[in-house]
């Protein structure tokens, strides 16, 4: 497989050659012309100098590609929302005393609480709202996490 090279500059030949200044850059060609009367094979080194003067022709092998980055490796970052009752900040204005509005947003009141989980026979420790601590205390943690579509066994 052979490049063809038309000039020097930016562009590309027919092998997949790439030609940058004065140098041409490419990846699996074995042979590489310069132009139609001169003909250079690329040596063992990386890099050879054609017949004509000040062009160098060089070879990079490609690399190899690094693992990609896996999110599961991200730090896990709590959301301010309660996973039993659904419960999300709240977008309101502040009103100053010149009765100018501006955007603010109202969270959520969670709390880190443990909370005995009777079919279990344990603890399970819960990042819930107020709202659902009551609902938890009236209803029993059972409903409500089967209800709301949680899976205690895994907390």
């Amino acid at each position: 497989m052979a490049t063809t090279a038309i000039g020097v500059g930016v562009g590309v030949g027919v092998g997949g050659g790439v030609l940058l200044g004065n140098s041409i850059c490419f990846r699996k060609t074995q042979q590489l012309s310069i132009s139609k009367t001169s003909l250079v094979s690329v040596s063992e080194i990386g890099f050879v100098t054609s017949q004509l003067s000040g062009i160098r022709i060089s070879y990079n092998p490609p690399k190899p590609l690094s693992a990609p980055f896996s999110p599961a490796l991200q730090p896990v970052i709590a959301r301010r929302i309660c996973p039993f009752t659904g419960k999300k900040a709240n977008r309101a204005n502040k009103v100053s005393f010149s009765n100018h509005k501006t955007k603010k947003l109202q969270f959520v009141n969670l709390q880190y609480k443990r909370v005995w989980w009777e079919a279990g026979k344990r603890y399970v420790k819960l990042r819930l709202s107020t709202k659902a601590l009551k609902t938890i205390e009236k209803n029993g943690l059972d409903a409500v996490a089967k209800k709301a579509g949680i899976d205690l066994r895994k907390m």
